[in-house]
């Protein structure tokens, strides 16, 4: 797995997770860009994840869903706010209804991914999730965020090597 750290901020209500890979910034900005790519990762192993919509655009939209093992479905959208094609972008997560309308009851995030370049031709990608509140931030890490996310992205590697 290429994940090299996850750490808390309490403080700050963030969770930050740090991946490395020996793609160029270019192969692994595929990842998020194309949305065949991104359902093959995106939900964690259990639940992956289909893709409705992509408008990876500032003022876009993508909305998903991501099928349980039973067959229920989970679905997510993201508000995309800002995008720097390559190099990352910044999106509210939410959870929503089958219609893509948002969740009032569950806590939403704000996400920030980087991408750079390492010396060798590799990337380093940081996902930011940031929280509204301490409470929003222990209620989705109890819901299985933190290793969800971990799990979602050590599909990772198996899609660049394809």
């Amino acid at each position: 797995m290429s994940i090299t750290a996850v750490e808390r901020d309490i403080e700050s209500c963030t969770l930050t997770i740090t991946a490395e890979f020996t793609a160029p910034r270019a192969r692994v900005w595929q990842l998020w860009a194309d949305p065949r790519q991104l359902e093959r990762w995106w939900g964690p192993p259990m639940y992956p994840a289909t893709v409705e919509t992509h408008e990876l655009v500032a003022g876009g939209r993508v909305t998903y869903f991501m099928t349980g093992p039973e067959g229920d479905r989970h679905h997510g959208f993201w508000e995309v706010r800002v995008v720097d094609p390559e190099r990352g972008f910044e999106f509210q997560d939410g959870f929503a209804d089958e219609q893509g309308v948002p969740n009032p009851e569950l806590p939403e995030t704000v996400g920030v991914v980087t991408l750079t370049d390492r010396a060798d031709g590799g990337t380093v990608m940081t996902i930011v999730s940031r929280f509204a509140s301490a409470e929003s931030m222990a209620r989705l890490i109890e819901m299985g965020m933190e290793e969800g996310m971990q799990q979602a992205m050590g599909q990772m590697d198996a899609i660049l090597a394809s």
